[in-house]
């Protein structure tokens, strides 16, 4: 079931077009790495598939019921969000606004689902630590589940691991992959493409325009694949 289909899309940015003629689908499931050089386009894709950004041209369609506020985010840190004053606890809970309609308080459901999603990443015991004074890796797991409390289906991951040593990425890859495979579609931008063919069950390469999209085995059989990634592979 197609949960997120792109039609023909193109992207501009300050009235430059950064990226043209993207046909991408994303089904049920599926663990999507979009992988590029800087500015090949993937930020600008990220917010148009948030719908920050208007699309020039073509479409994105939501399926199977998603609605754009069920979608799960983790976006790049900031140095201004690092040090974001708040406890671990508040931070996670507000995952949970974006379904809320008008109601002035968190619920117990929503307090619920923090706690299990906190529980989950191995962090319920930070429940009540400033957010500022963790590492990176532990702020980046909060974060996660924050972005999981939001998302119904589906959660978009913009360089998680981004400024992370090798040790606790390999970590916070793996919890990502967990999460895919107890049930949520993980769109996922990255530099790592070494990583991204570790995990991902397809790739989107981005240079200004789609290099390749499609199965992950078939993208290290292709000519774009051996170039990026040094040669022959097995997946």
């Amino acid at each position: 079931m197609s949960l997120m289909i792109c039609r023909n899309i193109s992207l501009s940015y300050e009235h430059n077009i950064v990226l043209s003629d993207l046909s991408f689908e994303v089904n049920a499931g599926d663990y999507l790495c979009i992988v590029g050089e800087n500015g090949s386009g993937k930020s600008t894709l990220v917010k148009a598939l948030l719908s920050l950004k208007n699309v020039g041209k073509g479409d994105i369609i939501l399926g199977d019921g998603l609605l754009q506020k069920q979608i799960g985010y983790l976006p790049q840190q900031t140095l201004v969000q690092k040090d974001f004053p708040a406890s671990v606890w508040e931070v996670v809970l507000s995952g949970t606004l974006n379904t809320k309609r008008m109601l002035p308080f968190y619920t117990k459901s929503d307090k619920e689902k923090a706690l299990f999603h906190m529980e989950r990443l191995g962090i319920a015991g930070l429940k009540n630590r400033c957010y500022r004074e963790l590492s990176g890796g532990q702020q980046q797991r909060v974060l996660l589940a924050r972005a999981l409390c939001a998302a119904k289906k589906l959660i978009l991951l913009d360089e998680p691991v981004s400024g992370l040593d090798p040790l606790v990425s390999s970590e916070l890859y793996e919890q990502i992959k967990k999460i895919n495979e107890d049930g949520i579609t993980v769109i996922m931008v990255s530099h790592d493409i070494q990583s991204a063919v570790n995990y991902a069950s397809h790739i989107l390469h981005l240079h200004n325009r789609p290099l390749f999209f499609g199965r992950t085995s078939d993208y290290v059989k292709s000519e774009i694949g051996r170039l990026f990634l040094g040669g022959e592979r097995n997946v």
